[in-house]
């Protein structure tokens, strides 16, 4: 037989608006009743009604997640997965479900003002990259609640957003390498167009500014995302058209094809050119040498949006959030100077 709110209620010990109002959340029942109440439907395998939850609350206890349509690797990035999961988890955690969705058109509407026109989702998570003026305007006109993953280039104060605080890492990793005994950092990057990259530049920039040390914007390299530009850049160094002793990679992609090329042209890492990157994963510990990271935290990136979204449903704040979550140096052999 199926089991009803009656038959928990009757169990625990409870009203069975009690054991509605607990599974809903209208209402403050002590966590010691909430305990035994959640206890209680586990241990019967009840599963409340969605369907009826939502016509009580007026809500649909799911949020949307865009994914960017464009981005054919996104499903596959390991950084896009660790946020998800994150999302997910405080979703659950909420009693809420996540849905995602691409920003690709349908039937020349966007697939995302669907769910939200449709009443299909209470709240959207949306990265940078699918950001447009329409779709924010969009938003603000409907009161959907959203947060943006990524610094948007033009700020607007009743948008939210959370990043990395990528300007903090491109100081970082230049005080790291002067720290270890290198003398001349190089940043390479894939584009300078890229909001992210932009704040990686100026960390970098404004840290050997403050040390007195900038000199040269050819320290900058646009390297692009193909492994023959990175190699082009690398072999300039080896032929001395170029100069620098310590490399910082915008990822580890990037850090491969110049870790190859450098041993190609009989360099010994880390004795006679550092070599770090950002991000951790997925392959910076296992390379020869392990690198050394500055490491973007991207599960804490999803987490954070998953909370700012939450809160702007609940209406917990009125106060508009915008979070630059901190890096740090995880510190490997492959700048390990000294030994």
């Amino acid at each position: 037989m199926t089991v009803t709110i009656k038959d928990i209620a009757k169990k625990v010990g409870v009203n069975p608006s009690t054991v509605s109002r607990v599974i809903n959340g209208t209402a403050s029942i002590s966590n010691e009743t909430k305990e035994k109440i959640y206890a209680t439907m586990k241990e019967m395998d009840y599963y409340p009604n969605s369907l009826a939850r939502s016509l009580v609350n007026g809500s649909t206890f799911t949020i949307g997640l865009v994914m960017d349509a464009g981005n054919r690797d996104a499903f596959s990035n390991a950084f896009f997965i660790q946020s998800v999961s994150a999302i997910e988890t405080v979703s659950q955690e909420r009693g809420y479900n996540l849905l995602i969705t691409s920003d690709k058109n349908l039937e020349n509407e966007n697939a995302v003002k669907h769910l939200v026109l449709e009443h299909k989702v209470d709240g959207v998570i949306l990265p940078i990259s699918s950001m447009t003026k329409k779709l924010v305007e969009f938003f603000l006109n409907n009161e959907t609640p959203f947060v943006i993953m990524g610094e948007p280039e033009e700020k607007q104060p009743e948008v939210c957003w959370v990043d990395m605080d990528n300007e903090q890492g491109g100081s970082l990793a230049v005080t790291h390498l002067l720290d270890c005994g290198y003398k001349h950092p190089v940043l390479l990057v894939e584009s300078q167009e890229e909001m992210f990259e932009k704040k990686r530049i100026l960390g970098f920039q404004r840290e050997l500014e403050r040390r007195k040390m900038f000199e040269n914007r050819e320290d900058i390299v646009e390297c692009g995302k193909q492994g023959k530009q990175v190699s082009a850049w690398v072999s300039k160094l080896l032929r001395g058209e170029v100069s620098g002793d310590s490399i910082i990679c915008t990822n580890n992609i990037v850090a491969y094809h110049v870790l190859q090329e450098l041993k190609k042209g009989g360099k010994k890492i880390p004795e006679d050119i550092g070599v770090m990157t950002f991000d951790n994963y997925p392959l910076a510990e296992y390379m020869e040498p392990a690198l050394t990271v500055v490491d973007v935290n991207t599960y804490m990136l999803g987490e954070e949006a998953a909370i700012v979204l939450f809160d702007k449903i609940k209406q917990v704040e009125k106060k508009e959030k915008n979070i630059l979550i901190p890096t740090k140096i995880m510190k490997r052999k492959s700048t390990q100077k000294g030994g």
